[in-house]
């Protein structure tokens, strides 16, 4: 069984994050430019076994997608067509980078390290990766399998 790898992806940065072999918690792994996305996902799916990749879908409080799907949409069926092997699979990303900002703070970061946005990226993979494993639709593929 392959890990779960997770991707925020932003028109500049990218954030990525991973989960452990057992498919338990969600780690933050890394924050890449996103020109450097296709490349970094290459070497690292050489590397390594992963077997569902996690996009973060954006979407609008209505459910609709938001402006940046648009973006977002072609870097995906990218991914289907590029590993066909792999899993991809949506999930709502709503709220994430809210959620890491209160991360962040509850986590006693300091002030200037929390205007990092390369670690609010990858933190906010960290989330939609743990929403995803929490979620009843990875439940329900677990039971498939």
């Amino acid at each position: 069984m392959g890990r779960i790898l997770a991707i925020d992806y932003g028109l500049k940065r990218t954030g990525i994050a991973v989960s452990d072999p057992l498919r338990i918690i969600a780690g933050g792994l890394d924050t890449i430019a996103t020109a450097q996305l296709v490349k970094w996902l290459d070497d690292y799916l050489t590397a390594n076994e992963v077997d569902i990749i996690v996009v973060g879908k954006p979407t609008q409080m209505n459910g609709a997608p938001s402006q940046s799907w648009a973006a977002i949409e072609p870097f995906v069926n990218q991914l289907k067509k590029k590993y066909p092997t792999k899993q991809v699979v949506l999930h709502d990303e709503r709220f994430t980078s809210v959620i890491a900002h209160r991360a962040m703070i509850d986590g006693g970061m300091k002030k200037m390290a929390r205007r990092d946005k390369a670690v609010v990226d990858k933190i906010s993979a960290t989330i939609i990766l743990q929403s995803f494993m929490d979620s009843a639709d990875y439940q329900a593929m677990k039971i498939e399998n």
